[in-house]
C-alpha cells in the first residue's frame, strides 16, 4: 500500500470532496436556504482540506481520465443556477481578465460550483478504481488545478454566498418586526456539515487536529 495514496490529509480531502460531490448532486432536492446553510460551511472545509495536501508529482507522465461529460457539468450548473434564481449573478472584481476591464465582471455563483465539482469528481471517480499510480496522478492534477484554478473560485465564490446567506437571515429577521440593525444567536452546539450536533467546546480541538 502506498503511503502517499493514503495518508490522513488525502483521505480528509477524499471524505470532503466525496461529501461536496454528493451534495451538489442532491440539489434538485433542498430549498434555498438549507442549500446556502450547507455551501457556506462545507466550502471553506474543502479549501483547507485542499492546503494541507503536498502531492509529490509523478514520475511520468500519464492521463487521468475524465467523468465528467458537458451534459453532467450544464446539468449540475442549471440546477444551482435554477435554485438560486436572481442571486446566482454577482459582481466579481478578482479575475485575471478585469485588468482589461474598467469595470467589476459578472460571474456566476453555478459556473463557479459546477467547476469545482467537475475537478472533485474526475478526481474521485479515479481514486474509487483503486489503481494506485492512477491516484496518484489524478491527486496531482486536482491538487494542481486547486492552485491554478478552482481555489480561486472557491474563495471568489464563498465571498458571494456569504452575502446571499446572510443578507436572506436579516431579511427573515426583520420580518419579525425586529428593529436591530444587527443579529447575533448564541448556543452551546454546533451542527457540521453532516448534520452531526456538535459541542462547541469541540471546536479548537478539531482546528488543533487539522492543523497539526
Amino acid at each position: 500500500m502506498d503511503e502517499r495514496i493514503y495518508s490522513k490529509n488525502i483521505i480528509e480531502f477524499v471524505t470532503v470532496s466525496a461529501e461536496y460531490c454528493a451534495f451538489i448532486e442532491r440539489v434538485p432536492e433542498l430549498e434555498k436556504e438549507g442549500f446556502l446553510d450547507k455551501i457556506t460551511k462545507i466550502l471553506p472545509l474543502l479549501y483547507l482540506k485542499a492546503t494541507l495536501l503536498t502531492p509529490e508529482e509523478p514520475e511520468e507522465d500519464g492521463f487521468s481520465e475524465k467523468f465528467v461529460t458537458e451534459s453532467m457539468y450544464e446539468s449540475i450548473r442549471e440546477n444551482i443556477e435554477s435554485l438560486l434564481g436572481e442571486d446566482d449573478s454577482y459582481l466579481e472584481v478578482f479575475q485575471n481578465d478585469m485588468k482589461y476591464s474598467e469595470t467589476p465582471i459578472i460571474a456566476n455563483v453555478s459556473e463557479a460550483l459546477a467547476d469545482i465539482y467537475q475537478d472533485l469528481k474526475d478526481f474521485i471517480s479515479v481514486y474509487r478504481m483503486g489503481n494506485e499510480p492512477q491516484m496518484l496522478e489524478a491527486l496531482y492534477i486536482c491538487f494542481e488545478n486547486f492552485v491554478t484554478y478552482w481555489g480561486q473560485q472557491l474563495v471568489n465564490v464563498l465571498r458571494a454566498l456569504h452575502n446571499i446567506r446572510y443578507t436572506l437571515d436579516n431579511d427573515d429577521e426583520c420580518d419579525d418586526n425586529c428593529d436591530c440593525e444587527h443579529h447575533h444567536s448564541h448556543s452551546d452546539n454546533y451542527t457540521d456539515i453532516f448534520g452531526h450536533q456538535q459541542e462547541n467546546g469541540d471546536i479548537l480541538d478539531k482546528l488543533n487536529d487539522d492543523l497539526d
